[in-house]
C-alpha cells in the first residue's frame, strides 16, 4: 500500500498547489473525470467563450436603433463548438502529461480514476481498467469539486437531458429548447441559445429569474428575460415525457398558477445547480463531516476536523466560484508549506458575476439580507442611461446600486446589471476589501468621462449618507 507525504484529490484548483517547494514531497495526485477540474473543462471558461460568441450573434437584434442595419446570416455551431474545445482540449492533456510525465515532477504520482475513503487516511482509487489502488498519506487536500443536481421528476429517466456539463458539446443546434432553472446556469444557457437562433424556454419553480441576486437586479432581469425567452415562472414539473410532435424531443407537463400545461423541444437542459462531491468521495469514512448543503466543513484556515486534511472549493465553499477556490488553494499551499504559521482564507467580500444578457454582477449584503440582519443601511442607483457612455450606447435598462452605512460611508453591498458589469464593478470590490469610503472614493481620484465607470462615479455620489460620515 503506497504512502505519501501529501494526496491531492481533485485538478482544478487543487492542481496548482504544487510547485518546486514541493520538490521533496511524496505526492500523488487523484483525478476521476478530465484533468483541469469544472472551470476548464465544462464550467466558466468554455461557457464564456460560447458566451462572447452569442453576444457577437445578438448584435444585429439591437444595431437598428442605433441606425446600422445587421443583419445574421447564420451560426455555423460545429465551428463555435470546435473552435473553442479545440483550444480547451489541449490545456487538460497538456496539464495530465505535465503532471504525469515532466520531469519536474518525479515524486509526483498521477492516479486516473475515482477516489473513495475506505478508512482513516486511507483512500481507495478505482482505475478505468477496474484494478483499485489504496494509498495513504500524512496530509490530504480534497478538492473534488461538484456535478450538477438532477432533480427527481417522474420520467426524466426515460427521455435524453443534457446537463451544463455535456450541452456544449451537442453535434447540432436544436430548433427549440427547454431550460428548468433560473439561476446562473440557465440565464447564461438561455442568452447563447437564443442569440444562435433557437426558441428558448426557462421553466422555474420560483416567481424570479436570478433569485439570489438583490431583489432590484431579480426583477429587473426577470422583466428583461421575460421579453427575450418563454419564462415560465411558479412552475412545478410534474412529469416528463417523449415528445409526440417534436419528433425526437421532450414534453414537460408542468402545474402553474393557471393550472396544467406542456411544453415541448428538442433538447432539455437541466439547471437547477451543483452539489459538492463529498459523498462520491465518502469523506465521512476519514472523519470529515459535512454540512446539511454537503459541503464538507472547514475551519477559516481550510481545515478538516481530521489533523492533516484540507479542503477547498467547490467541494467545501458554498460561493462554489473559481476565483474562490484559487483563493483557497493558495491558502492551503501556505499552511501545507507552513503548519506553525497558518494564514486565514478571507470571505469578506467575494463577488460574482452572470455572463447572461444583460450582465450582472454583485458582491456583498443585497438590500433583503441587510434588512433581515437589522443593518443600518441608505441605498443609491444610478441608470446606465444617465451617463455619457450609457448614452452611446442607449442603454435604458441597465443600472448600479449601491448600499452603504449612512454614518460612515463604507459600502455594505454593489449590484449591477447591465453591459460589461463584471469589470465596472470591480473599483467597489477594491474599495470594500481595503475599507475606502463612499466619499474618499468618488472625490479622492479621477474618473475618466466618458467611460464606463462614471456609472460608479455617480452611484457614489448618490447616497444619503450623514453629513459627519467620512
Amino acid at each position: 500500500m503506497p504512502h505519501y507525504d501529501l494526496v491531492i484529490v481533485g485538478t482544478g484548483s487543487g492542481n496548482s498547489i504544487l510547485d518546486d517547494r514541493f520538490a521533496g514531497w511524496k505526492t500523488a495526485i487523484v483525478e476521476k473525470g478530465v484533468f483541469g477540474g469544472t472551470c476548464l473543462n465544462v464550467g466558466c471558461i468554455p461557457t464564456k467563450m460560447f458566451v462572447h460568441t452569442a453576444d457577437l450573434a445578438a448584435t444585429p437584434s439591437v444595431s437598428g436603433r442605433l441606425g446600422v442595419d445587421e443583419e445574421l446570416l447564420g451560426v455555423r455551431w460545429t465551428d463555435v463548438r470546435d473552435r473553442i474545445f479545440g483550444r480547451i482540449d489541449p490545456i487538460a492533456a497538456g496539464g495530465l502529461e505535465y503532471r504525469a510525465k515532466h520531469e519536474d515532477n518525479e515524486n509526483v504520482t498521477v492516479y486516473q480514476g475515482e477516489g473513495r475513503f475506505t478508512g482513516h487516511k486511507e483512500l481507495t482509487v478505482t482505475l478505468p481498467d477496474g484494478r483499485v489502488e489504496t494509498v495513504t498519506a500524512d496530509r490530504f487536500v480534497l478538492a473534488a469539486g461538484g456535478r450538477p443536481v438532477i432533480p427527481d421528476i417522474p420520467g426524466l429517466d426515460e427521455v435524453e437531458y443534457h446537463t451544463s456539463d455535456t450541452v456544449m458539446r451537442l453535434d447540432e443546434l436544436p430548433a427549440r429548447a427547454v431550460i428548468i432553472g433560473g439561476g446562473y446556469i440557465a440565464a447564461e444557457f438561455a442568452h447563447v441559445f437564443a442569440s444562435f437562433g433557437v426558441r428558448v424556454t426557462v421553466v422555474n419553480r420560483s416567481g424570479a429569474l436570478l433569485r439570489s441576486e438583490d431583489e432590484d437586479i431579480s426583477a429587473r432581469f426577470t422583466e428583461l428575460a421575460s421579453q427575450r425567452f418563454d419564462v415560465r415562472l411558479n412552475r412545478k414539473v410534474l412529469r416528463a415525457g417523449k415528445s409526440d410532435t417534436a419528433g425526437v424531443g421532450v414534453a414537460l407537463e408542468l402545474e402553474g398558477p393557471d393550472g396544467r400545461e406542456t411544453v415541448e423541444a428538442e433538447l432539455l437542459l437541466i439547471a437547477t445547480g451543483r452539489r459538492p462531491n463529498s459523498d462520491l468521495l465518502n469523506v465521512s469514512a476519514t472523519g470529515v463531516t459535512t454540512v446539511d448543503s454537503g459541503h464538507v466543513q472547514v475551519d477559516e484556515y481550510q481545515r478538516t476536523g481530521v489533523d492533516g486534511v484540507y479542503a477547498l472549493g467547490d467541494l467545501s465553499s458554498p460561493y462554489e466560484l473559481k476565483h474562490v477556490a484559487n483563493h483557497e488553494s493558495r491558502v492551503v499551499q501556505h499552511n501545507l508549506l507552513h503548519p506553525e504559521e497558518q494564514v486565514a482564507a478571507d470571505h469578506r467580500f467575494v463577488p460574482h458575476a452572470v455572463f447572461t444578457s444583460p450582465q450582472v454582477a454583485s458582491v456583498g449584503l443585497t438590500e433583503q439580507q441587510a434588512r433581515e440582519r437589522g443593518v443600518s443601511y441608505v441605498t443609491s442607483k444610478q441608470d446606465y442611461a444617465g451617463i455619457a457612455y450609457g448614452w452611446a450606447m442607449e442603454d435604458t435598462s441597465g443600472f448600479a446600486k449601491l448600499l452603504a452605512d449612512p454614518a460612515t460611508g463604507q459600502l455594505l453591498g454593489a449590484h449591477i446589471i447591465g453591459p460589461q458589469s463584471p469589470s465596472v464593478i470591480q473599483p467597489l470590490i477594491q474599495a470594500m476589501s481595503f475599507g475606502l469610503d463612499a466619499r474618499s472614493m468618488a472625490r479622492g481620484q479621477y474618473w475618466i468621462h466618458p467611460a464606463m465607470p462614471e456609472l460608479v462615479e455617480n452611484a457614489l455620489l448618490n447616497l444619503p449618507l450623514d453629513p459627519a460620515a467620512s
